[in-house]
């Protein structure tokens, strides 16, 4: 199946490692012209180079430094036509440990960030008619998990930004949709310490997801087959969420 993605310039944040970095191999492969970005320059210099894509080491957790980054993709490639925001996981922490600079923290790198490149790369999608924005976020936003209050909290506020805000720009071609993965074997999960048995015992599907099944959704997402798939919440998860 022809995706239509030849030519058609991507920007695909956390690009260096894990899902972010196999959404933007993906894409790559696929004929897109793509761009990385991630807070490590040497890890997304390295992954730049394997993926054959431009590489940005930013921190997009100041104010404004998703609207830079945006910027200057653009000015560097002409502009975004598929937006992945894909950012890191917050600390792991319940209610009580966690303090407000944390929260503060949290809500600029997961919320606001997401926010500034959308902002930056909207009105380029809405004078050419078509645009792809996806959010990663994860089945905790949906069923929370227990240790993750700060992305418990913020991540379904995402979802709320994803529904309201394709009614506001269906009508320009342009599809916005959150993309949550499961457990999936990334760096991530090794950090939270999830193990194959743990999996197992929760996951109808036995086994951890690969990041290339999550970057097919993604990838399938931005083509052009996908125009009427707009404001909606896709899981790819193993069958992991029980609710309806």
């Amino acid at each position: 199946m022809d995706l239509g993605l030849n030519g058609k310039r991507a920007l695909v944040t956390g690009g260096s490692r894990g899902l972010g970095r196999a959404i933007a191999l993906s894409m790559k492969t696929e004929g897109a012209q793509v761009a990385i970005c991630a807070r490590d320059k040497e890890r997304v210099r390295e992954a730049a180079l394997e993926i054959g894509a431009l590489e940005y080491a930013r921190d997009l957790t100041p104010k404004g430094a998703a609207e830079a980054l945006a910027r200057d993709v653009i000015s560097a490639i002409g502009g975004i036509d598929v937006l992945v925001v894909n950012t890191g996981g917050p600390p792991q922490g319940s209610f009580e440990s966690v303090n407000d600079d944390a929260w503060a923290t949290a809500l600029d790198g997961i919320f606001m960030s997401a926010v500034g490149l959308i902002r930056a790369s909207l009105p380029g999608m809405r004078e050419r008619k078509w645009g792809r924005i996806m959010i990663v976020t994860s089945v905790a936003a949906l069923e929370p998990h227990p240790g993750l209050i700060l992305s418990n909290a913020i991540r379904p506020g995402l979802h709320g930004l994803v529904n309201a805000l394709s009614r506001e720009v269906a009508g320009d071609g342009i599809t916005v949709n959150a993309i949550l993965p499961g457990y999936t074997l990334t760096e991530r999960i090794v950090e939270l310490g999830v193990g194959d048995q743990q999996v197992a015992e929760q996951v109808p599907a036995k086994r951890m997801g690969k990041p290339t099944e999550f970057a097919a959704l993604a990838t399938f997402l931005a083509s052009e087959q996908a125009g009427y798939i707009c404001g909606q919440t896709i899981a790819c998860d193993g069958g992991l969420l029980r609710s309806i």
